[in-house]
């Protein structure tokens, strides 16, 4: 297995995740029910086709997802994306592509705790949405800093949770569909004539990423993983895989019994819980609960919890190597994490939220945030795949280190052209200040150097 001192590093993390455990990682960080949470959104946006927005992203993840097990053989470090463009093609456009996905890896748990939140307020109202944001971050930021294998274990429990909900959704959906319950044709979710066109595919794949996002968090655990870096890559595109079939499948069956559908697809009509209105019309209140509820645990406790350890690594990453603050690579002696980053995602996350519960539209504001920065960030790593192999290497493995990354690129342009137009500008925006501070780092003589390159 390659060690990380090759590349001029100390190992302070622990390594003891194996293939299952990084597997559950990036399936829990996708969260198996995350279409429950946005799934009215994905339905108006694709006009009822939300299972063909959740296949059209997956080829996008999928392509994506093959470019980091390709890097991650390369360059088997925490870092994610910023490791692998920065040494891929030079460490300037690997501080831009971590300054990218930091916009993804920062804004999400904020975007996860507060969507957790607001549905547990509705169930428990005697708690505001600020008090359910507090217990969520303290409670992620105690396991985060008892040490990754107590993330793994209590992942593997989340996961069975998760999954037990999601099969009741299954069968009890599927006996309606046998009752003559559909409200729609069989292929309806898929492909409607009157309504297709690429644009509202791809603006509804847009949002429909944001429950893939997370297979790439397993890059982030490369110095805490056991297993040899083909393995760790291998993990990434199993956790995609699983993935995409459980969100298919769900979004399939959902959309067929969504009721009320002429004006979900009109106006957005209660969007924000038309799963959970599709899960009453199926088998009842108690269904809408039970998928209401798992869903604010999903997010406010599993995926938060794992978003939160893979962003404590990027931050640990680039400050590692003086990108960031030096103190965010301090690691805790005892427990082998980086202490800092963890209570700084935590601080973050705190303060963002509440501050997002406040305005009108702050979940929807976060999550366009949170995928145009991850899209950009992808967009680079593919351009890493072709630069190290075929440029640097002189591969001529065509298919996995220019067909690959070529064909992510183009579906990746596709995706990003057709976000919210507010998306774009503060996203580019947040490009723009971080070339302004690239730019602050060389004129006062600190460009961005890997220890590798240190003569």
């Amino acid at each position: 297995m390659s060690t990380i001192e090759q590349f001029g590093y100390r190992q302070e993390l622990q390594r003891s995740l194996g293939f299952a455990d990084l597997m559950i990682y990036g399936l829990i960080f996708m969260v198996p029910i995350a279409p429950f949470g946005i799934f009215g959104n994905v339905f108006f946006i694709s006009k009822g086709m939300v299972a063909l927005a959740y296949i059209v992203g997956l080829l996008a993840m999928a392509f994506t997802a093959l470019s980091y097990a390709q890097m991650a053989r390369a360059f088997p470090m925490a870092g994610s994306v910023y490791t692998y463009t920065g040494r891929g093609i030079a460490a300037p456009v690997g501080f831009i592509a971590g300054w990218a996905i930091l916009l993804d890896y920062v804004l999400v748990p904020s975007l996860l705790y507060l969507v957790a939140s607001a549905a547990m307020n509705t169930f428990v109202p005697v708690i505001p949405i600020w008090g359910w944001l507090v217990l969520f971050v303290l409670l992620n930021t105690v396991v985060n800093y008892l040490g990754i294998q107590m993330t793994a274990r209590i992942t593997r429990i989340m996961l069975v949770a998760e999954l037990v909900v999601l099969a009741i959704f299954l069968v009890v959906g599927g006996i309606a569909l046998a009752q003559g319950n559909a409200q729609t044709g069989a292929f309806t979710p898929v492909f409607e004539s009157s309504s297709f066109s690429w644009t509202v595919v791809f603006a509804a794949a847009s949002v429909a990423v944001l429950s893939f996002l997370g297979f790439d968090g397993i890059s982030t655990l490369a110095e805490e993983s056991r297993e040899d870096a083909r393995r760790l890559g291998r993990s990434m595109v199993a956790a995609l895989g699983l993935a995409a079939v459980l969100f298919v499948v769900q979004t399939w069956v959902a959309a067929l019994l969504t009721p009320n559908r002429d004006a979900l697809i009109a106006n957005g009509d209660s969007a924000g819980n038309a799963f959970y209105k599709t899960a009453e019309f199926a088998g009842g209140h108690w269904l809408s609960v039970l998928t209401a509820v798992a869903t604010a645990v999903a997010w406010g406790f599993a995926n938060s919890l794992v978003a939160q350890a893979a962003t404590s690594r990027l931050l640990y990453a680039m400050a590692r190597d003086r990108q960031l603050p030096s103190f965010l690579a301090k690691v805790s002696y005892r427990h082998r994490v980086p202490v800092n980053a963890t209570f700084l995602v935590a601080g973050i996350s705190l303060v963002l939220g509440i501050y997002m519960s406040t305005r009108a539209n702050g979940i929807g504001e976060l999550t366009s945030l949170v995928n145009f920065g991850a899209m950009t960030a992808f967009l680079l790593l593919h351009i890493a795949v072709v630069v190290h192999y075929v440029v640097r290497q002189r591969s001529r493995n065509w298919w996995a280190h220019l067909v690959v990354p070529v064909i992510g690129f183009v579906i990746l342009v596709a995706v990003v052209i057709n976000q919210n137009v507010a998306a774009q500008w503060v996203g580019c925006s947040w490009l723009v200040i971080g070339l302004i501070v690239l730019g602050v780092s060389y004129a006062s003589g600190r460009r961005p150097v890997l220890p590798s390159e240190v003569q």
